[in-house]
């Protein structure tokens, strides 16, 4: 079921109760999250809250922005697939695993309700409590997830096809990051880009070189043919962006 409360502001934040307590907070399996101009994201939630009280509902949530203040979220819908309960010591514990959904065009407050590019960034994490009597307690979290924009090789082409054996082969391709602010992929210049070759029966891609895209995200490189292949562009990402291939292009070298 869709988590009731998830995405919406407490009124104010305030010390956590000695009584509650979140803990083993993961976000995406402790990987960055992607996301690109348009298309939905789900990444999963996994957590332990430990209480020592009656609870109505409670939720884990990444945020940016001072908590109670002017904080937005990252997931407008956090689905929550189940909760483990078991007790010791007095004290309840629930493990928790869920599921965020990431609309890049409908972000809960802030920015406009979109994503813009600053948000290519570590998110920080709060805990949420709703005791029974009504009142809750927020406990701020060490845990944070890193949002990145999504990348991706354009134009991939080698050529010429067929090669003769010893004869040269030219790759060429474009290099592309998602523009959240402007809702748009832009050529992404100066990347450091990996040319990898699979060989025909092989599963497995093997870096041959490096190279540097120009200043326009362009690729450009020679080899030397010697058997038939696949080749692709492989870009490894960085902190606001994420990794990407190109799509494969089959040579057969005569």
């Amino acid at each position: 079921m869709a988590l009731a409360g998830v995405g919406l502001t407490a009124p104010s934040a305030h010390a956590a109760d000695s009584d509650i307590s979140f803990s083993n907070v993961v976000f995406n399996n402790g990987k960055p999250i992607v996301v690109g101009i348009s298309a939905e994201v789900e990444a999963p939630l996994t957590y332990t809250v430990k209480t020592n009280v009656t609870l109505d509902s409670w939720w884990v949530k990444a945020y940016r922005g001072t908590y109670g203040t002017n904080e937005y979220t990252l997931a407008g819908i956090t689905t929550r697939w189940g909760c483990g309960r078991s007790s010791a010591g007095g004290y309840t514990f629930h493990d928790c695993d869920e599921t965020m959904t990431i609309d890049p065009d409908n972000m809960p407050g802030g920015n406009g309700n979109k994503l813009v590019n600053s948000d290519a960034t570590a998110w920080k994490s709060v805990g949420t409590a709703i005791k029974k009597n009504g009142s809750y307690d927020d406990d701020l979290l060490s845990a944070t997830v890193r949002l990145q924009r999504a990348t991706r090789i354009r134009n991939m082409n080698a050529s010429p096809e067929p090669v003769t054996k010893g004869k040269p082969i030219t790759v060429t391709g474009t290099v592309q990051r998602a523009n959240w602010s402007l809702h748009r992929y832009d050529n992404y210049g100066g990347r450091l880009v990996k040319l990898q070759f699979k060989p025909a029966g092989s599963s497995t891609y093997t870096t041959v070189k490096s190279v540097t895209a120009s200043s326009t995200g362009y690729l450009k490189t020679t080899v030397t043919a010697s058997q038939d292949g696949t080749w692709r562009w492989r870009y490894s990402g960085n902190t606001t962006s994420g990794a990407s291939n190109s799509s494969g292009d089959y040579v057969d070298v005569n």
